[in-house]
């Protein structure tokens, strides 16, 4: 009896081992959970508000403002949605797809930050749009490859507005980020939040 104690402890503690064993792993192959389809469409709306603004400014400056703006605000939504439905499908949010969508997305925001600043330096603040767009979408298309399929899908339409807008005129500007940060952002957040709950 007392030789049956330690192989008990010794059996109990290999089989919480196995287990964490197993939730890593599936939590390391798992797709991210938390895209916020709903937090998409919010983002959709306030771009289309911004649209509206940014149409009524007199200077490339302001228009350029306009849309920062909507930017910092448009990743505080979506931060705050992805949070809002980890925690409703009691997922944690640092899990191990949340860094690797989090990893995999923020380099090519940080390279269009860059390139914002480059291109309006050097006089070309009619390439902005287009590249804001391809760049958006390839990181959605990277952090996507740890997410349910539509969403790298959402990421490939990005890109192709993006492409497009950077040989159209400078007056379509406008319109190429109302379509991209607007439009698709509401239809794919809808897509989202319907087949993947919220």
């Amino acid at each position: 009896m007392a030789s049956a104690q330690p192989q008990t402890v010794s059996l109990h503690s290999h089989a919480m081992d196995n287990l964490r064993y197993i939730r890593e792993t599936m939590e390391r192959a798992g797709s991210f959970t938390a895209v916020p389809g709903w937090g998409g469409f919010a983002m959709g709306v306030s771009a289309l508000c911004a649209t509206a603004i940014a149409a009524r400014q007199s200077t490339a400056e302001a228009w350029l403002w306009t849309w920062l703006a909507e930017g910092a605000f448009a990743i505080a939504l979506g931060a705050w949605a992805m949070k809002h439905k980890a925690d409703r499908a009691q997922v944690p949010l640092l899990s191990a797809p949340t860094r690797k969508f989090v990893l995999s997305f923020a380099p090519p925001l940080l390279v269009g930050a860059l390139l914002t600043l480059v291109l309006y330096r050097a006089g070309l603040p009619n390439a902005i749009p287009g590249t804001w767009l391809l760049l958006y979408g390839t990181g959605v298309v990277t952090g996507g490859a740890f997410s349910v399929r539509v969403v790298p899908v959402m990421g490939l339409c990005f890109m192709l507005l993006g492409a497009i807008a950077l040989f159209c005129p400078a007056s379509w500007s406008t319109a190429f980020l109302a379509a991209g940060f607007g439009g698709l952002h509401l239809v794919f957040g809808a897509i989202i939040a319907r087949r993947y709950g919220g």
